[in-house]
């Protein structure tokens, strides 16, 4: 009896798997499918009938280019929401993830990833209808179009090439990639995707495109770098003309909870001591930041910053009142 019980809760974890599986991209293969779940073809296919019979419209295509998909539900599946509670949902998300709720971003957007894949069609025009009459006020994130929002996800997770118009040098230009990841910092959202014309990784910013659109055409992804690190080294560093980086006494959960994640890369070296790595057009500007966070420093790179605290310093120095000038001497 025991034995049985165990093969039935392995079989449901894998066809939770599987449909795990099929929610993140848009096509499967049974051998790739196979490959990640660790059984043969068919037992996949055993597990596509099971998922069926519970529901979910899982469509089978043959020869090359065929494979699994996981297509729009006639019905919710056995999520046990009817259509309002799922409107609910829905625009709770879009909201989550287009506005600035901290910290429920990048959650919100897994789950309307996920959901948009079973959202019967019906539904899908008082949805967008509802999100439309959702504002925020006060900080945060800054807001993006929900609809822009989905597109890229959508490409992202179906592997398919995107469009947008990006403003660069003054000038307005259509970019085309393959998107990676969407990523959301502490004040806005950006994309992660490699540039087909620069033949090179990029980031952008969501609010700063225009005219954004999807094709249908599909790209094998390239090995890529953390989409996080990346995005968070570039809004930190690498925009800006001047780039620093010092060694801070002090460990790495201390200084970055002095430092909004925007503003520089913390890198830790052991318990006592950190890497801060920040960019600036004036790079005294870094250099008071790093000195305003109290703790011992030294800089690392750029060389020439040595010289400009020992300016700084002697600034600082001749900024005492006389009196105690002399008294030093």
């Amino acid at each position: 009896m025991g034995g049985a019980r165990g093969d039935e809760r392995g079989t449901t974890e894998r066809v939770l798997t599987l449909l795990g599986l099929l929610q993140q991209r848009h096509l499967w293969t049974g051998p790739e499918l196979a490959e990640r779940l660790g059984v043969t073809p068919r037992t996949v296919r055993r597990d596509v009938e099971r998922l069926r019979t519970l529901g979910y419209p899982v469509h089978a295509g043959q020869g090359v280019g065929g494979g699994y998909q996981l297509g729009a539900g006639r019905e919710l599946p056995p999520l046990l929401l009817d259509d309002e509670e799922a409107i609910a949902t829905l625009v709770s998300l879009l909201a989550g993830a287009g506005g600035g709720v901290a910290g429920a971003g990048e959650a919100a957007l897994r789950a309307l990833t996920k959901l948009d894949r079973v959202l019967p069609a019906r539904l899908r025009h008082e949805v967008g209808a509802l999100a439309g009459a959702v504002e925020s006020f006060g900080g945060g994130r800054t807001p993006v179009d929900p609809e822009v929002l989905m597109r890229l996800a959508r490409a992202c997770r179906d592997e398919v090439e995107a469009g947008f118009d990006y403003p660069s040098g003054g000038q307005v230009r259509r970019r085309r990639v393959e998107p990676y990841r969407l990523v959301a910092s502490d004040r806005r959202w950006y994309l992660l995707a490699y540039d087909l014309d620069r033949d090179d990784w990029r980031s952008f910013r969501l609010d700063r495109m225009t005219e954004v659109s999807a094709r249908t055409w599909r790209f094998r992804p390239r090995a890529a770098p953390d989409a996080a690190t990346y995005v968070q080294e570039g809004v930190a560093s690498r925009v800006y003309s001047h780039q620093a980086r010092f060694l801070v006494h002090a460990s790495a959960e201390t200084v970055r909870a002095q430092l909004p994640a925007s503003a520089a890369v913390v890198r830790r070296r052991d318990s006592e001591r950190c890497e801060v790595l920040s960019g600036a057009e004036n790079l005294d500007f870094v250099l008071m930041h790093v000195l305003l966070l109290g703790h011992d420093f030294e800089v690392l790179d750029p060389p020439e910053l040595v010289e400009r605290c020992r300016v700084l310093a002697q600034r600082l120095l001749s900024a005492q009142p006389r009196r105690w000038q002399e008294v030093q001497r």
